[in-house]
Protein backbone atom coordinates (compact mmCIF):
# COMPACT_ATOMS: atom_id res chain seq x y z
CA UNK A 1 0.00 0.00 0.00
CA UNK A 2 3.11 2.45 -0.13
CA UNK A 3 2.10 5.32 -2.03
CA UNK A 4 -1.60 4.70 -2.69
CA UNK A 5 -4.54 7.40 -2.16
CA UNK A 6 -7.25 5.53 -0.08
CA UNK A 7 -10.81 6.53 1.20
CA UNK A 8 -12.09 4.97 3.99
CA UNK A 9 -15.88 5.04 4.22
CA UNK A 10 -17.34 5.49 7.68
CA UNK A 11 -14.00 5.99 9.45
CA UNK A 12 -15.47 6.89 13.30
CA UNK A 13 -12.46 6.52 15.49
CA UNK A 14 -9.72 5.66 12.48
CA UNK A 15 -9.22 2.01 12.91
CA UNK A 16 -8.48 1.54 9.00
CA UNK A 17 -7.37 4.51 8.69
CA UNK A 18 -4.43 4.26 10.76
CA UNK A 19 -4.05 0.41 9.62
CA UNK A 20 -3.68 2.38 5.85
CA UNK A 21 -1.25 4.97 7.57
CA UNK A 22 1.13 2.31 8.99
CA UNK A 23 1.28 0.41 5.77
CA UNK A 24 2.02 3.96 4.05
CA UNK A 25 -0.52 5.12 2.63
CA UNK A 26 0.53 8.22 1.03
CA UNK A 27 -3.28 9.68 1.80
CA UNK A 28 -6.09 8.81 3.49
CA UNK A 29 -9.42 10.35 3.17
CA UNK A 30 -11.48 9.64 6.32
CA UNK A 31 -15.02 9.96 5.09
CA UNK A 32 -18.11 9.54 8.36
CA UNK A 33 -21.41 11.18 8.84
CA UNK A 34 -20.16 11.68 12.23
CA UNK A 35 -18.43 15.21 13.88
CA UNK A 36 -15.35 15.36 16.10
CA UNK A 37 -15.01 11.13 16.48
CA UNK A 38 -12.01 10.51 14.72
CA UNK A 39 -9.28 9.83 16.98
CA UNK A 40 -7.06 13.23 17.79
CA UNK A 41 -3.58 12.06 16.51
CA UNK A 42 -5.49 10.43 12.91
CA UNK A 43 -7.51 14.04 12.40
CA UNK A 44 -3.86 15.85 12.97
CA UNK A 45 -1.85 13.90 10.86
CA UNK A 46 -1.06 16.02 7.49
CA UNK A 47 -2.02 12.68 5.57
CA UNK A 48 -5.36 12.35 6.56
CA UNK A 49 -8.53 14.55 4.63
CA UNK A 50 -11.33 14.71 7.03
CA UNK A 51 -14.63 14.87 5.98
CA UNK A 52 -16.51 14.59 8.67
CA UNK A 53 -20.60 15.34 8.40
CA UNK A 54 -20.32 13.41 5.01
CA UNK A 55 -22.23 10.92 3.83
CA UNK A 56 -20.60 7.54 1.65
CA UNK A 57 -23.62 7.23 -0.79
CA UNK A 58 -22.71 10.68 -2.07
CA UNK A 59 -18.91 12.08 -1.25
CA UNK A 60 -17.01 13.08 -4.32
CA UNK A 61 -13.15 12.89 -4.09
CA UNK A 62 -10.47 15.53 -5.54
CA UNK A 63 -9.13 12.04 -7.08
CA UNK A 64 -9.63 8.45 -7.51
CA UNK A 65 -7.97 6.48 -4.83
CA UNK A 66 -6.02 3.18 -5.13
CA UNK A 67 -8.18 1.56 -2.24
CA UNK A 68 -11.11 2.06 -0.46
CA UNK A 69 -11.92 0.41 2.75
CA UNK A 70 -15.52 0.19 3.86
CA UNK A 71 -16.87 -0.03 7.63
CA UNK A 72 -20.42 1.33 7.87
CA UNK A 73 -23.74 0.61 9.49
CA UNK A 74 -27.57 0.78 8.75
CA UNK A 75 -26.17 0.55 5.11
CA UNK A 76 -26.36 -2.40 3.19
CA UNK A 77 -23.81 -3.51 0.74
CA UNK A 78 -26.06 -3.62 -2.11
CA UNK A 79 -26.14 0.59 -1.81
CA UNK A 80 -22.45 1.44 -0.09
CA UNK A 81 -20.41 -0.97 -3.01
CA UNK A 82 -21.61 1.11 -5.73
CA UNK A 83 -20.80 4.38 -4.23
CA UNK A 84 -17.33 2.84 -3.39
CA UNK A 85 -16.12 1.89 -6.54
CA UNK A 86 -17.24 5.51 -8.43
CA UNK A 87 -14.09 6.57 -6.16
CA UNK A 88 -11.37 4.04 -7.41
CA UNK A 89 -8.90 4.35 -9.58
CA UNK A 90 -8.70 1.90 -12.71
CA UNK A 91 -7.52 -1.49 -11.40
CA UNK A 92 -8.52 -0.30 -7.71
CA UNK A 93 -10.12 -2.52 -4.82
CA UNK A 94 -12.37 -2.23 -2.23
CA UNK A 95 -12.15 -3.78 1.41
CA UNK A 96 -15.42 -3.80 2.88
CA UNK A 97 -16.39 -5.31 6.15
CA UNK A 98 -19.45 -7.20 5.74
CA UNK A 99 -22.34 -6.69 9.13
CA UNK A 100 -24.86 -8.87 8.65
CA UNK A 101 -27.31 -7.23 11.31
CA UNK A 102 -27.58 -4.67 8.64
CA UNK A 103 -27.91 -6.93 6.10
CA UNK A 104 -30.52 -9.14 7.81
CA UNK A 105 -34.74 -9.15 7.85
CA UNK A 106 -36.13 -8.45 11.01
CA UNK A 107 -37.51 -12.09 11.60
CA UNK A 108 -33.87 -12.74 11.18
CA UNK A 109 -32.58 -11.08 13.83
CA UNK A 110 -32.84 -11.66 17.67
CA UNK A 111 -32.14 -8.88 20.15
CA UNK A 112 -29.85 -7.13 17.84
CA UNK A 113 -27.80 -10.67 16.45
CA UNK A 114 -28.47 -12.46 14.15
CA UNK A 115 -30.10 -15.86 14.07
CA UNK A 116 -27.34 -18.66 13.93
CA UNK A 117 -30.02 -20.59 11.61
CA UNK A 118 -29.99 -17.75 8.97
CA UNK A 119 -26.55 -16.54 9.32
CA UNK A 120 -25.58 -18.32 6.00
CA UNK A 121 -28.68 -17.04 4.20
CA UNK A 122 -28.27 -13.19 5.00
CA UNK A 123 -24.76 -13.88 3.68
CA UNK A 124 -25.70 -15.96 0.49
CA UNK A 125 -28.15 -13.03 -0.14
CA UNK A 126 -25.34 -10.32 -0.24
CA UNK A 127 -23.14 -12.53 -2.22
CA UNK A 128 -25.88 -12.35 -4.67
CA UNK A 129 -25.88 -8.33 -4.06
CA UNK A 130 -22.06 -8.37 -4.53
CA UNK A 131 -22.61 -11.00 -7.84
CA UNK A 132 -25.42 -8.75 -8.91
CA UNK A 133 -23.35 -5.25 -9.16
CA UNK A 134 -20.79 -6.96 -11.49
CA UNK A 135 -17.63 -7.51 -9.00
CA UNK A 136 -16.00 -10.59 -9.85
CA UNK A 137 -15.53 -13.93 -7.36
CA UNK A 138 -15.31 -12.55 -3.96
CA UNK A 139 -12.61 -13.85 -0.99
CA UNK A 140 -14.27 -13.57 2.13
CA UNK A 141 -12.64 -13.80 5.31
CA UNK A 142 -14.45 -13.55 8.91
CA UNK A 143 -13.45 -10.81 11.00
CA UNK A 144 -11.23 -12.53 13.85
CA UNK A 145 -12.86 -9.72 16.56
CA UNK A 146 -16.37 -11.08 15.99
CA UNK A 147 -17.64 -14.03 17.88
CA UNK A 148 -19.15 -14.47 21.48
CA UNK A 149 -21.40 -11.53 22.84
CA UNK A 150 -20.90 -9.59 19.23
CA UNK A 151 -22.21 -10.47 15.85
CA UNK A 152 -20.24 -11.97 13.51
CA UNK A 153 -18.33 -10.08 10.65
CA UNK A 154 -16.80 -10.90 7.34
CA UNK A 155 -14.27 -8.90 5.20
CA UNK A 156 -14.96 -9.13 1.88
CA UNK A 157 -12.29 -8.12 -1.16
CA UNK A 158 -13.16 -6.83 -4.09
Amino acid sequence: MTGFAAADLGSNIGGFVDCLLRRGTRKVYSVDTSYGTLAWRLRNDERVVVLERTNALHVELPEPVDLVTVDVGWTPQARILPAARRLLAPGGRILSLVKPQYEADREELAHGFVRPDALERVLDRVRSAVRDLGFPETRWIECPLGGGERNREFFVLL
